[in-house]
C-alpha cells in the first residue's frame, strides 16, 4: 500500500531537494566572498594606505605647485576651520604643517573613494610583490637567505611550535612537489573482512620492508567528511587491490560518506545520485525485483 501524500510530506521532500541543490552553490559563494573580504581588509587596505601615504609624500617633489591636485591644496582658512571644529584629536598640540598633512590624507581618501576601481590597487600591488618575492626566492642566493631567516624565526618560542605544521600544509597544497595520490586502492582495514578505500602515497619505510621481508606500500586512509585528515598505514603490496576510479572520484566518495558513487562502480539496477526523481541519496533499483548481490572485490 502506497504511503499517503500530504502537504507536510511533500514540503519536506521538495524543501530537502531544493536545499541539496542550492546549498553547495550558496556555500561556495559565501566562502569566496569571505575570502575576498579577508584579502581586502588584511592585505588590500593596508597596502592602499601605504600607497596613499607614498603619493602624499612624493607628489610635492615631482609635481609643480601650479599643477597640484585639488585634494593636495590645504589653505590656512581650512586649517583654522579644522581647529575650530576640532577635526582631529589632540589638535592643540599639532603644528599647522601636521594638520595640513592630516587634512591632505582625508581629502585624498575622499577622492580615492570616489573611484571604486582604486580599491583594487592594493590587491594588484600585493600580487606583483608576491610574484617578485617568488622570483627572488626561487634563485640559489634567495633560497639561502630565506633558509637562514627561516632558521632564525624557528627559534622563537611559540612561532616554532606552529610554523613547521603550517608550512607542511601549505607546501602540500601549493608546493612545487605536492603529495601525489597516484592510485586508488582497497585494503582490508581495520580488520580482515572489512574493505576500506584508500590512496596510495609511496613505498613504505625501509624498516617496514626489513621487518616483513616483503615489499610494502604506504596507504593514506582519509576520514569523512574531511579527507585531508585520516590515517597512514603500511600494507604488504600483495594485499593491496587497485580500484579503476580516479583520485577525484575517490575524494568525492570520501567527502559524501559514500553517497556519490562513480557511475562505473554502481551496482546493477541502481541509478547515480541526482538522477531519477532527484532526491538526495542513491536512487532505489528501477524495478521491484531484488537487485543482484554486489560482487566481492577482485582478489577476495
Amino acid at each position: 500500500m502506497s504511503e499517503r501524500r500530504t502537504f507536510t510530506s511533500d514540503f519536506r521532500r521538495f524543501f530537502g531537494r531544493g536545499l541539496a541543490i542550492l546549498l553547495p552553490s550558496a556555500l561556495t559563494l559565501w566562502i569566496l566572498v569571505q575570502l575576498f573580504n579577508f584579502l581586502m581588509n588584511n592585505v588590500g587596505q593596508p597596502i592602499n594606505r601605504g600607497v596613499r601615504m607614498a603619493i602624499i609624500e612624493v607628489t610635492p617633489r615631482v609635481v609643480p605647485d601650479s599643477r597640484l591636485p585639488s585634494w593636495f591644496r590645504v589653505t590656512d582658512d581650512e586649517i583654522a576651520e579644522a581647529r575650530r571644529v576640532r577635526m582631529f584629536r589632540g589638535m592643540a598640540q599639532m603644528t599647522d604643517e601636521r594638520v595640513r598633512t592630516l587634512m591632505r590624507r582625508e581629502k585624498f581618501r575622499e577622492a580615492w573613494d570616489d573611484h571604486w576601481y582604486l580599491e583594487a590597487s592594493g590587491l594588484v600591488v600585493a600580487i606583483i610583490l608576491i610574484y617578485f618575492a617568488g622570483l627572488l626566492l626561487g634563485g640559489y642566493l634567495g633560497r639561502r637567505v630565506y633558509e637562514r631567516l627561516e632558521a632564525l624565526l624557528a627559534k622563537i618560542p611559540g612561532f616554532k611550535q606552529v610554523y613547521p605544521h603550517v608550512k607542511q600544509v601549505v607546501q602540500m597544497i601549493m608546493g612545487d612537489t605536492p603529495i601525489a595520490f597516484n592510485r586508488v586502492v582497497m585494503v582490508e582495514y581495520p580488520r580482515k573482512g572489512i574493505w576500506t578505500v584508500g590512496l596510495m602515497t609511496s613505498s613504505s619505510l625501509r624498516a617496514v620492508h626489513e621487518h616483513t621481508g616483503e615489499p610494502a606500500i604506504t596507504v593514506f586512509i582519509p576520514s569523512t567528511p574531511t579527507p585531508f585528515t585520516g590515517f597512514t598505514i603500511n600494507v604488504p603490496a600483495k594485499e593491496v587491490i587497485d580500484l579503476p576510479i580516479s583520485v577525484e572520484e575517490a575524494i568525492r566518495f570520501f567527502v559524501t560518506g559514500g553517497v556519490l558513487i562513480p557511475d562505473s562502480q554502481l551496482p546493477p539496477g541502481v541509478k547515480a545520485v541526482g538522477r531519477g526523481d532527484g532526491t538526495p541519496g542513491t536512487d532505489p533499483p528501477a524495478s521491484d525485483a531484488p537487485s543482484e548481490p554486489a560482487k566481492p572485490p577482485p582478489g577476495v
